[in-house]
């Protein structure tokens, strides 16, 4: 980094921490250039910008005061160095006016802050509404999740996920509606409601699936006859792990798979039969003679199951790289719950982008709470219903 870089980031770390002081160095270098230089109104560009730097940055009230100090400072050093009263009147217009326009930019400021701060309240009480966090304990399971929305403002996306204890088990759903930030809620509203109904009722997770692809493609039908543009169709991954906790059941619909983090090692579980993603009217790629059917995996006590969006999958490097879970700096670690998996997959995509956040992105993880020593701990291969 070179010597005028190095000064740069300095300057921008001082204001950003403390304005105030940037403020009051130019107001000092102002009234120092307008007391000793050796032309008149050097410094009076410096004394006029202190209050509109502090108008932009800090309060009303420390903005008035900056503006009353220049206006003293000029007509100080004017008197100072005995200009004529001609003079000191420009001066005196000068500081004045753009003080007063310094006043007027941050009562604008505050309202937009203000008017900001209500769009995110309103935004974080949808996202409860409409996403509410999981428990942590649901039936036999640890659960953890995170959602970072590519809409910061915003803070609700097209993902979606939900954890619900049935009578079959413990069923999850982590999906993407096509689209993102606020248009996307409507169609996330649908799924996610849809999903918390059936899930008690459907008998396996092919029935649930279809039950969630009609309710999509009602509602897609419904926005089209009132001419409404619509999200009309969501990749899903619809999960069941069993009362004991130690068997899981995978159908994927049109979504990335999900991963396995076992005793250091990430292993992606990919589905065995393609499906095509909800809301299309279809039910399935290449379906069995009884539809489609799920992929079946044990889950031994220790091991995690991941469940992502593509914000997780499709996240790119400076170079253009995809972000991959399975070459990442998950593998070769443990992890003592679903919370520090979560936790350490959203540090580790946020390094690999750099901090900026191409799409929105949701995470789940799962674990077995520990069971009974007769209990299953192996962990099989995926196999078919």
């Amino acid at each position: 980094m070179s010597g005028k870089e190095a000064l740069v980031e300095r300057l921008r770390r001082v204001s950003g921490k403390s304005p105030w002081v940037l403020a009051a160095c130019v107001l000092a270098a102002g009234g120092l250039l307008t007391a000793f230089a050796p032309r008149p109104y050097v410094g009076l560009p410096l004394l006029a910008a202190s209050p509109l730097m502090a108008g932009a940055m800090l309060s009303f009230r420390t903005a008035l005061g900056f503006a009353c100090v220049a206006v003293a400072a000029s007509v100080g050093l004017d008197l100072y160095r005995e200009r004529p009263a001609s003079a000191l009147w420009v001066d005196l217009a000068v500081i004045g006016l753009i003080g007063a326009l310094a006043l007027a930019v941050n009562a604008l400021v505050e309202s937009q802050r203000r008017d900001l701060a209500q769009a995110r309240g309103i935004a974080e009480a949808v996202q409860r509404a409409v996403l509410p966090q999981p428990p942590v304990r649901v039936g036999p399971l640890a659960v953890a999740s995170g959602y970072t929305a590519a809409q910061v403002e915003a803070q609700i996306g097209g993902d979606l996920f939900a954890v619900q204890d049935t009578p079959f088990g413990v069923r999850m759903i982590i999906g993407d509606v096509r689209g993102k930030g606020l248009q996307a809620v409507a169609a996330v509203s649908v799924a996610i409601g849809a999903f918390r109904q059936e899930a008690e009722y459907a008998p396996d997770l092919a029935a649930l699936a279809e039950r969630l692809d009609d309710a999509l493609a009602r509602e897609a039908g419904r926005e089209l006859a009132q001419d409404i543009a619509t999200e009309d169709f969501a990749t899903a991954l619809l999960a069941e792990v069993s009362v004991r906790g130690d068997v899981v059941r995978l159908l994927n619909r049109g979504h990335p798979a999900p991963y396995l983090v076992h005793e250091g090692q990430v292993t992606r579980l990919d589905a065995s039969v393609p499906q095509m993603p909800l809301g299309m009217g279809l039910t399935g790629l290449v379906p069995g003679p009884d539809g489609a059917q799920a992929d079946v995996l044990s889950l031994p006590v220790g091991a995690l199951l991941l469940l992502v969006t593509d914000g997780v999958t499709e996240a790119r490097n400076s170079e253009g790289l995809f972000y991959d879970p399975c070459s990442s700096c998950l593998v070769g670690r443990s992890f003592d719950s679903p919370e520090s998996l979560v936790r350490a997959l959203t540090t580790d995509v946020h390094r690999w982008t750099g901090g900026g956040q191409q799409d929105d992105m949701a995470i789940l993880a799962v674990a077995q709470k520990p069971v009974a020593p007769d209990c299953p701990r192996g962990a099989g291969s995926v196999t078919r219903d």
